[in-house]
């Protein structure tokens, strides 16, 4: 059974950097064709992707956030990080971590299996 744990700071002062950990049991982030997806949901609307990492390692972000995001990751402890940089209050929110995949390298990417909790972060001074 697939875990995924988030884990930061609840509060983060404005223009500061956001920074989260997801921390996975039960399956390696290096494991094909898995990709290891980061999600928020601002309060009182809907989910809104942010990225992913896959198992190869390279990076795919949100065209809306992509400036302000970089997702990496930490092989030897199965884990995986978000920073998003330069935070206002429009990014208050629950912040998931979650695993997807696709049934083959280049195949069609088949959504999100397992989350996280969530975790509250907000941007306030």
């Amino acid at each position: 059974q697939v875990q995924l744990q988030e884990s930061g700071p609840g509060l983060v002062k404005p223009s500061q950097t956001l920074s989260l950990t997801c921390t996975v049991s039960g399956g390696s982030i290096t494991t094909n064709y898995y990709y290891w997806s980061w999600i928020r949901q601002p309060p009182g609307k809907g989910l809104e992707w942010i990225g992913y990492i896959p198992y190869s390692g390279s990076t795919y972000y949100s065209p809306s956030l992509k400036s302000r995001t970089s997702i990496s990751r930490d092989t030897s402890k199965n884990q995986f990080t978000l920073q998003l940089s330069s935070v206002t209050p429009e990014d208050t929110a629950v912040y998931y971590c979650a695993r997807g995949g696709s049934l083959t390298p280049r195949g069609t990417y088949y959504g999100e299996d397992y989350w996280g909790k969530g975790t509250l972060v907000t941007v306030s001074s």
